[in-house]
């Protein structure tokens, strides 16, 4: 036996028929809302004098491009670097930003 299954959008402003589902995020806090395509465009409208303004943040946990992470079998060499210069440096775990500017300096990077 066959089904057909369909999703019916109700707008969640005013009851009535939505057209897409509008998501977005405000203070870490993200939202979805189904609206008409009216009703999506008031939000849009509303929203774009700051939007416009704005910056676009990267996603949380993105890296920066600024500074790109050691690869694994760089860290030891930059480990073995900063401890022959002067700087204290752990065994494991992140290496401090600014030894890996010092490092890359010192390497032409």
């Amino acid at each position: 036996m066959a089904q057909e299954v369909k999703v019916i959008l109700v707008d969640d402003l005013d009851g009535g028929s939505a057209d897409e589902t509008v998501r977005f995020s405000l203070d870490a806090n993200n939202f979805e809302i189904d609206l008409s395509a009216d009703h999506a465009q008031q939000l849009r409208d509303a929203l774009q004098p700051f939007v416009a303004k704005a910056r676009k943040a990267q996603p949380r946990g993105a890296k920066s491009k600024s500074a790109p992470a050691v690869r694994t079998q760089d860290a030891s060499a930059v480990r073995a670097w900063a401890r022959e210069n002067g700087y204290t440096v752990s065994d494991r775990g992140r290496v401090q930003s600014e030894i890996l500017e010092a490092y890359r300096r010192a390497h032409g990077g």
